[in-house]
């Protein structure tokens, strides 16, 4: 595994901004894309932001995910915001801390 390398896999016209900021960035024009695309980058980077439109949908693949220490896959409002990200960072974080600090609703 490659240290300190991310990766971004979403629509490719909402992953430009990443390539910009040094993000590897792979494109995947739909869901069957993204999931194969998620397993293949899965091996080579400990952090993987994944476009929030695809990752309720590949909800089975990202707890597979969640039971090893990585890769890091994060959803990311890129695009199509489905509100899945809110929900996992929220969920996430009560499961961390026991308590919701950021959205307390």
């Amino acid at each position: 595994m490659m240290q300190g390398k991310m990766a971004v896999v979403g629509p490719s016209e909402t992953i430009t901004v990443f390539k910009a900021a040094g993000v590897d960035a792979f494109a995947a024009a739909d869901e069957k894309s993204a999931r194969e695309t998620l397993r293949r980058v899965a091996h080579d980077y400990p952090v993987v932001f994944l476009s929030e439109e695809y990752a309720g949908p590949l909800q089975d693949l990202l707890k597979r995910f969640d039971e090893e220490a990585y890769p890091v896959v994060l959803p990311i409002p890129a695009g199509k915001e489905t509100g899945y990200g809110e929900a996992f960072l929220k969920t996430s974080m009560e499961r961390a801390l026991g308590v919701d600090i950021l959205f307390q609703k």
